[in-house]
């Protein structure tokens, strides 16, 4: 690859290096953009995006110490300790991300890791709003291979579970649980036949070798995930992150742009972070190979653009929402 040409036989590789990913980042930004989205037109439609609304089931209090989160019950933030969430208001939620026109509700909790206590009231969820019609994703902390397998009886598509950035960097963001630990929930995943959304979090003060880091940990896993959300740190008050200096976004379009190469046929998802991007920034991230975002006006705990902005935003950028139907038959990205 540090030739810059484009890799025109569309090879699905599990054997990247971190010193070819940063050259991949580092390349005229043309010819990035240019391999980037010749990729994304080989394996999708350039002017479709994937729908995805976020809802919060269970909210604060969390045992983990994440930096950049609010729901840490280690940090000092205004987010405060909820219990779950009735199954009544879940499917009411999902109704209403449905008409505004997502196409898969994600349900996320705040848990370090999903006691079997709730597998059945979560699973209840999840069946739930399988029946409505749409895609499910669940993002509950660590799992075990019992718990996966009761998901995916459950009507479970989707399980994200984000390794957040490089190996290397990875123990100075998190410390009450390891890498591994999160490599072993994906492993769960993968034998339960669930879809992986992994992905990453990016602006966290971290160098160009751990984003390669981070997109390598990614890209070499025994199975691309079938979704990989990039997200821009959004700093919250209370939060050792709060103070961190902002990315160059220009570096987060070239993340996007790399994820698109090394995952060619995998959905690249704008994920947190978007309420503070420009309607042009958006844009190039979508020329670079994205093509899935959250929708709707509350990530978890953080703000995103309201749907109307997001509506306008595609009509006039001629992209249109992908159907449930359409993702269902999403291409494998072994």
């Amino acid at each position: 690859m540090s030739d810059n040409k484009l890799n025109t036989d569309n090879i699905i590789r599990h054997d990247w290096q971190v010193a070819e990913v940063e050259q991949l980042l580092e390349m005229p930004f043309a010819d990035l953009m240019f391999q980037a989205q010749s990729l994304h037109r080989a394996h999708f439609d350039p002017n479709e995006v994937q729908v995805s609304t976020l809802l919060s089931i269970k909210t604060g209090g969390c045992a983990e110490d994440c930096g950049y989160c609010p729901q840490s019950a280690h940090h000092e933030s205004a987010v405060k300790a909820e219990p779950l969430m009735p199954l009544d208001k879940v499917l009411a939620n999902a109704q209403q991300a449905k008409e505004s026109g997502a196409s898969r509700f994600c349900m996320g909790a705040a848990w370090r890791n999903l006691k079997d206590r709730d597998v059945e009231r979560v699973a209840a969820m999840v069946s739930g709003v399988k029946d409505l019609g749409l895609e499910t994703c669940v993002t509950l902390g660590m799992l075990e291979g019992h718990q996966a397998k009761r998901l995916k009886e459950a009507g479970l598509d989707y399980y994200n579970h984000n390794l957040d950035t490089s190996p290397e960097y990875y123990g100075d963001i998190i410390t009450t649980r390891t890498y591994q630990d999160r490599l072993d929930t994906l492993s769960h995943v993968r034998d339960a036949d669930i879809n992986v959304c992994s992905g990453g979090i990016v602006g966290m003060g971290e160098s160009l070798t751990d984003r390669a880091g981070l997109l390598v940990a990614l890209a070499n896993l025994p199975d691309h995930p079938q979704s990989v959300p990039i997200n821009l740190l959004v700093q919250v008050e209370g939060t050792p992150m709060e103070s961190t200096d902002a990315l160059d976004p220009l570096m987060f379009v070239r993340t996007i742009a790399v994820a698109r190469i090394m995952m060619p046929r995998s959905y690249v998802r704008l994920s947190a972070g978007r309420e503070h991007m420009t309607d042009e920034l958006q844009a190039m991230c979508f020329l670079a190979g994205a093509n899935s975002l959250f929708y709707g006006e509350k990530l978890l705990t953080t703000d995103n653009p309201a749907t109307e902005h997001d509506q306008q935003l595609f009509d006039r950028l001629g992209i249109n929402r992908l159907t449930e139907e359409k993702t269902g038959d999403c291409a494998s990205a072994a």
